[in-house]
């Protein structure tokens, strides 16, 4: 029945989806044909801006300083051409609707609203209730003091959960394994990394696992559903009947819920200063990453046709695919049980290529840079002749070589509050919005 409960609100926000879709593209076709050559100066602006600023990255001293001078001109002047081209209107209607698009088709397509007998093998209801010792370690340094913020030691002692919080110098994987040998379920109040480790001990342990956002940017956490707003609710997983069997990957012997970034970003990170600096960090670091005289990332891989690439700027390995629609942005995952790696590779040669990228970054269309590849495996292999710096679940490392990927399917039962998003949808095609719209059920 409670499929039929939500079947309403899905058929409305399909239906509205799609027609937000036909305004998408009446808003696009009226840019086209009456804006042409406008668009087309802007376009060409904002490609040079690109690739001057790519060019003021990759440089020192005057070269620098022109060069951001000479970004922000051509920046300027796109906009300049939108305003007095007449456009702008056009333009603002353009992004309120795709704007609208997205939301309502995430809406019609999200698998909260699905009857029990629709959902994927993954999800499924635990036979009873907590029974047992639970367990909860706690960070209180993460998430800028989340722990102490939302009182989660007294609350969680309340409901009959053990507290287990961190002390400077303790080691979580000691502590997380000798409770996890008595626990029935066992939980992590921390950051991502913290709850990969849990997790995987959690998995060896064969027990359930409980994920409380406590850390900064809680990803896996935004995609199991959970609400990172409201870190005390994730509590009510201990008691709950939800479950979901979802994949965990490795890295050499390194276990992450997320990702795993190679090259820039990767190099950047392992810096002393860049927690407390990170902008003062990048400007100082990327002339030696980008510029004429940079030693290309030795960094080798084999591309899905099989051909052998030397190095990439970026490499993103991460636990199931991402939807890629902006580089700096990763979006979310719709499945966290594929049991595939999402693999994304971005090589650049230079202003020009960056001026490209920059451009297809700004509209959501990353993807069409020929220099980005990405696809899916079971396993994936990096291979170096020297140490690798790595970002895992955003924290440094350096990994000895070969860096050998790979995926464990459906190997962690986490347990989720009530509530919780059993699946985190996608956007929808407009066949399956069609689908839902039209659907009796």
């Amino acid at each position: 029945m409670e499929g039929l409960t939500h079947s309403g609100p899905r058929r409305a926000a399909a239906w509205l989806a799609l027609l937000t879709a036909a305004a998408a593209i009446a808003a696009v076709a009226a840019l086209v044909l009456g804006h042409a050559v406008t668009l087309l100066a802007a376009i060409m602006a904002f490609a040079l801006g690109g690739g001057a600023l790519w060019f003021a990255a990759a440089h020192r001293g005057p070269a620098r300083r022109l060069a951001v001078l000479a970004g922000v001109v051509a920046v300027g002047a796109g906009v300049v051409a939108i305003v007095a081209g007449g456009a702008l209107g056009e333009i603002a209607v353009l992004v309120a609707v795709v704007m609208l698009f997205r939301v309502t088709s995430k809406s019609a397509v999200d698998r909260r609203y699905l009857p029990v007998s629709a959902e994927r093998p993954s999800i499924a209801l635990a036979s009873s209730r907590c029974s047992g010792r639970a367990v909860l370690l706690m960070n209180p340094k993460s998430g800028g003091g989340k722990v102490e913020r939302f009182k989660l030691e007294e609350r969680a002692r309340a409901i009959g959960i053990e507290p287990m919080v961190l002390q400077p110098g303790d080691d979580l994987v000691a502590l997380a394994k000798a409770a996890a040998r008595t626990a029935a379920v066992i939980g992590m109040a921390g950051g991502d990394g913290s709850q990969a480790l849990v997790a995987q001990i959690a998995t060896e342990q064969g027990i359930p696992f409980v994920c409380i956002p406590a850390g900064t940017r809680n990803h896996f956490a935004l995609d199991l559903g959970i609400d990172r707003d409201d870190v005390a609710a994730g509590l009510e997983a201990y008691g709950s009947s939800l479950e979901r069997q979802v994949d965990l990957a490795f890295v050499n012997d390194r276990i992450f819920v997320n990702n795993v970034s190679l090259g820039l970003y990767a190099e950047v990170v392992q810096s002393d200063g860049y927690r407390d600096a990170k902008r003062d960090t990048v400007s100082r670091m990327l002339p030696d990453l980008l510029g004429p005289n940079a030693t290309p990332f030795d960094l080798r891989y084999r591309a899905p046709s099989g051909e052998l690439r030397t190095t990439a700027q970026l490499i993103l390995v991460s636990n199931n695919p991402y939807e890629l629609d902006h580089i700096a942005g990763m979006g979310a995952r719709a499945h966290l049980d594929t049991g595939l790696l999402g693999i994304a590779a971005v090589t650049i040669a230079g202003p020009s290529d960056a001026a490209a990228l920059i451009s297809l970054d700004a509209v959501g269309q990353i993807r069409r840079f020929h220099g980005w590849l990405e696809w899916s495996a079971d396993s994936f292999e990096v291979s170096s002749s020297s140490p690798v710096a790595a970002g895992i679940d955003g924290e440094a490392v350096v990994l000895e070589p070969p860096l050998v990927f790979r995926i464990a399917p459906r190997s962690l039962c986490v347990r989720l509050p009530p509530g919780a998003a059993t699946h985190q949808g996608g956007r929808g095609s407009l066949r399956e919005l069609w689908n839902v719209a039209t659907s009796r059920h």
